[in-house]
């Protein structure tokens, strides 16, 4: 990897594992260990927040540049010809989370029980920066987490329709983002590097009904850009036929502040406001709310406990 890539994914209190992987601790797992407030994926799916592993196999790679995305993108691939082994990845981002959380030991607020939970990680959130379906040993990766009894959360764009239909393990929850109901509102926020980007969505969503696991379609919501227009987004849902929705609000932060202004934010009002529309017109079911995280989770009718343990 790029020395001054490294630097500055460092500086952001990334760790950089083999050549194109990452780990970085997210929010909640430090306000878990120490304030014991959960974040909103505990709440609705009954994940432990201080024991879930935030990383990404492709920390830098990805096929679109998304507005609103966190992530520094002023390099382009960083992804070597040949991609480093899945199981070297997790042992290096389980290393390099113990690493990190080291400081919450100390911490008279952290409780030893959860401190030692919190070192050993039993879900694993996919999902840091990048599209980790670039990477060609994804299946792997999520057999070796699933081995070790750890669940798993993919978080995709959708545009690699091919590698999700032959993943193999699927991992225990799929989330694809639309963050646009039409392809030009999606050309400009969502700034593909490929034209196929729009198409490969829409195959990806005609594949969720065939892949058995759990599936959520995740609406990030951009104030003056993806709000509205809750008639499109409601047959891109009828389309994918997910269990869940999430519609969560964008958040000012990190690399995204250089594109987007605090007004792009939009508040829980208007997340919850465009969510019960979007159930009218769906037919699913509004389930649950986190305020702070500025999210609501729709469900299929006749779901029922939205938890992974079904309890």
């Amino acid at each position: 990897m790029n020395k001054d890539l490294r630097r500055i994914l460092e500086k952001q209190k990334y760790r950089v594992v083999g050549d194109h992987s990452g780990v970085k601790v997210c929010h909640w797992l430090g306000q878990r260990l120490i304030h014991n407030r959960s974040c909103y994926k505990e709440r609705f799916y009954g994940i432990n927040s201080h024991r879930c592993l935030q990383m990404t196999p492709a920390v830098n790679d990805c096929t679109q540049l998304c507005l609103f995305c966190w992530r520094f993108q002023g390099f382009g691939s960083t992804l070597p010809e040949v991609h480093d082994d899945p199981e070297e990845v997790l042992e290096g981002c389980l290393k390099a989370h113990r690493n990190l959380i080291q400081g919450f030991k100390g911490d008279p607020r952290c409780s030893p029980e959860d401190f030692a939970e919190a070192m050993e990680p039993n879900q694993v959130a996919c999902s840091l920066s990048g599209e980790p379906t670039l990477y060609s040993h994804l299946g792997e990766l999520f057999e070796a987490c699933h081995d070790r009894g750890m669940t798993t959360f993919l978080v995709t764009n959708g545009t690699r329709p091919d590698v999700l239909a032959e993943l193999d393990p699927l991992p225990t929850q799929l989330y694809v983002s639309v963050v646009a109901p039409d392809a030009e509102t999606h050309r400009k926020l969502c700034a593909p590097l490929e034209a196929s980007a729009w198409d490969d969505l829409m195959r990806t969503l005609d594949l969720l009904p065939s892949l058995d696991t759990r599936t959520v379609i995740r609406h990030t919501l951009v104030a003056g850009y993806n709000m509205g227009n809750e008639e499109s987004y409601s047959r891109l849902i009828e389309r994918a036929d997910p269990d869940f929705v999430e519609a969560k609000g964008y958040v000012f932060v990190g690399d995204s502040r250089r594109r987007m202004t605090l007004d792009n934010m939009p508040s829980h009002d208007a997340v919850r406001a465009f969510s019960k529309r979007l159930a009218g017109l769906s037919g699913y079911e509004v389930r649950n709310e986190q305020h702070s995280s500025r999210v609501v989770l729709l469900a299929r009718p006749g779901m029922g406990s939205t938890r992974i343990d079904g309890k």
